[in-house]
Protein backbone atom coordinates (compact mmCIF):
# COMPACT_ATOMS: atom_id res chain seq x y z
CA UNK A 1 0.00 0.00 0.00
CA UNK A 2 1.23 3.83 -0.98
CA UNK A 3 -0.14 6.32 1.16
CA UNK A 4 1.42 9.75 -0.21
CA UNK A 5 2.23 12.76 2.24
CA UNK A 6 -1.01 13.98 1.47
CA UNK A 7 -3.53 10.83 2.18
CA UNK A 8 -1.15 11.08 5.25
CA UNK A 9 -2.28 14.56 6.22
CA UNK A 10 -5.84 13.78 5.34
CA UNK A 11 -5.94 11.07 8.33
CA UNK A 12 -4.15 12.99 10.98
CA UNK A 13 -6.58 15.75 10.66
CA UNK A 14 -9.60 13.24 10.46
CA UNK A 15 -7.90 11.63 13.77
CA UNK A 16 -7.85 14.98 15.51
CA UNK A 17 -10.99 16.27 14.52
CA UNK A 18 -12.30 13.30 15.97
CA UNK A 19 -11.16 13.32 19.03
CA UNK A 20 -11.99 17.11 19.11
CA UNK A 21 -15.27 16.70 18.24
CA UNK A 22 -15.89 12.61 20.38
CA UNK A 23 -14.84 14.90 23.84
CA UNK A 24 -18.07 16.36 24.33
CA UNK A 25 -20.31 13.31 23.59
CA UNK A 26 -18.58 11.33 26.22
CA UNK A 27 -18.80 14.11 29.19
CA UNK A 28 -21.05 12.71 31.26
CA UNK A 29 -23.78 14.71 33.78
CA UNK A 30 -24.12 15.13 37.39
CA UNK A 31 -27.33 12.72 36.66
CA UNK A 32 -25.65 10.28 35.04
CA UNK A 33 -22.86 10.35 37.58
CA UNK A 34 -24.89 10.27 40.63
CA UNK A 35 -26.87 8.14 38.92
CA UNK A 36 -23.69 5.37 38.48
CA UNK A 37 -22.65 5.74 42.06
CA UNK A 38 -25.51 4.91 43.36
CA UNK A 39 -26.86 2.23 41.45
CA UNK A 40 -30.49 4.21 40.53
CA UNK A 41 -31.08 4.29 44.44
CA UNK A 42 -32.71 7.39 45.50
CA UNK A 43 -30.17 9.88 47.66
CA UNK A 44 -31.71 10.75 51.26
CA UNK A 45 -30.51 13.84 53.00
CA UNK A 46 -28.94 14.51 56.32
CA UNK A 47 -25.43 12.59 57.80
CA UNK A 48 -23.23 14.18 55.41
CA UNK A 49 -21.47 17.59 55.49
CA UNK A 50 -19.62 19.61 53.00
CA UNK A 51 -17.11 22.18 54.12
CA UNK A 52 -16.34 25.14 51.49
CA UNK A 53 -16.05 28.51 51.27
CA UNK A 54 -19.23 30.55 50.34
CA UNK A 55 -16.92 32.90 48.43
CA UNK A 56 -13.71 31.90 46.24
CA UNK A 57 -11.81 34.59 45.50
CA UNK A 58 -9.98 32.80 43.08
CA UNK A 59 -11.45 29.71 41.48
CA UNK A 60 -8.40 27.53 40.87
CA UNK A 61 -7.78 26.24 44.38
CA UNK A 62 -11.11 26.02 46.35
CA UNK A 63 -10.62 24.14 49.78
CA UNK A 64 -13.13 21.72 49.90
CA UNK A 65 -14.20 18.76 52.95
CA UNK A 66 -16.69 16.25 53.40
CA UNK A 67 -17.42 14.19 56.81
CA UNK A 68 -19.88 11.16 55.97
CA UNK A 69 -19.25 9.19 59.12
CA UNK A 70 -20.26 5.79 58.70
CA UNK A 71 -19.52 6.09 55.20
CA UNK A 72 -18.07 3.64 52.51
CA UNK A 73 -17.34 5.82 49.67
CA UNK A 74 -17.99 9.21 48.91
CA UNK A 75 -18.24 11.15 45.50
CA UNK A 76 -17.83 14.60 44.99
CA UNK A 77 -19.27 17.20 41.81
CA UNK A 78 -18.78 20.49 40.89
CA UNK A 79 -22.03 21.05 38.54
CA UNK A 80 -20.82 23.77 36.69
CA UNK A 81 -17.53 22.39 35.44
CA UNK A 82 -17.13 21.22 31.71
CA UNK A 83 -16.00 17.62 33.76
CA UNK A 84 -18.41 17.32 36.87
CA UNK A 85 -16.75 14.40 38.69
CA UNK A 86 -13.93 15.44 41.18
CA UNK A 87 -13.11 12.99 43.39
CA UNK A 88 -14.47 9.34 44.28
CA UNK A 89 -13.01 8.54 47.93
CA UNK A 90 -13.20 5.04 49.18
CA UNK A 91 -13.17 4.23 52.76
CA UNK A 92 -11.83 0.40 54.11
CA UNK A 93 -12.84 -0.89 57.57
CA UNK A 94 -9.51 0.22 58.96
CA UNK A 95 -10.67 4.06 58.32
CA UNK A 96 -10.63 6.07 61.16
CA UNK A 97 -12.72 8.37 59.79
CA UNK A 98 -14.84 8.97 57.06
CA UNK A 99 -13.42 12.35 56.08
CA UNK A 100 -11.65 13.54 52.79
CA UNK A 101 -9.95 17.32 52.05
CA UNK A 102 -8.87 18.35 49.25
CA UNK A 103 -8.78 21.84 46.48
CA UNK A 104 -10.81 21.47 43.35
CA UNK A 105 -11.46 24.02 40.73
CA UNK A 106 -14.17 25.55 39.74
CA UNK A 107 -15.48 27.44 36.57
CA UNK A 108 -18.12 29.89 38.15
CA UNK A 109 -20.26 29.95 40.83
CA UNK A 110 -21.91 26.73 41.35
CA UNK A 111 -23.20 23.99 43.25
CA UNK A 112 -20.70 21.53 44.92
CA UNK A 113 -22.46 18.11 45.75
CA UNK A 114 -21.55 15.08 47.66
CA UNK A 115 -22.94 11.87 47.33
CA UNK A 116 -22.29 9.25 49.95
CA UNK A 117 -22.82 5.40 49.82
CA UNK A 118 -23.44 4.37 53.47
CA UNK A 119 -22.17 1.03 55.03
CA UNK A 120 -26.28 -0.15 54.95
CA UNK A 121 -26.84 0.81 51.72
CA UNK A 122 -28.54 3.87 51.72
CA UNK A 123 -27.53 7.30 49.75
CA UNK A 124 -27.24 10.47 51.15
CA UNK A 125 -26.75 14.20 49.01
CA UNK A 126 -25.23 16.80 50.58
CA UNK A 127 -25.12 20.30 48.30
CA UNK A 128 -23.45 23.48 48.72
CA UNK A 129 -22.83 26.85 46.29
CA UNK A 130 -19.94 28.47 45.79
CA UNK A 131 -19.18 32.01 44.72
CA UNK A 132 -16.74 32.68 42.88
CA UNK A 133 -15.32 35.96 41.56
CA UNK A 134 -12.16 34.37 39.20
CA UNK A 135 -12.69 31.15 37.63
CA UNK A 136 -10.23 28.13 37.35
CA UNK A 137 -11.50 26.62 34.08
CA UNK A 138 -9.86 28.87 31.65
CA UNK A 139 -12.99 31.68 33.02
Amino acid sequence: MNLSRRDALWAGLGGIAAATLANPVFAATVEELTSTFTGGVAAGTGGITITAPEIAENGNTVPVSVSAPGAVAIMLLAAGNPTPAVATFTFGPAAGSQTAATRIRLATTQDVIAVAKMADGSIVQAATTVKVTIGGCGG
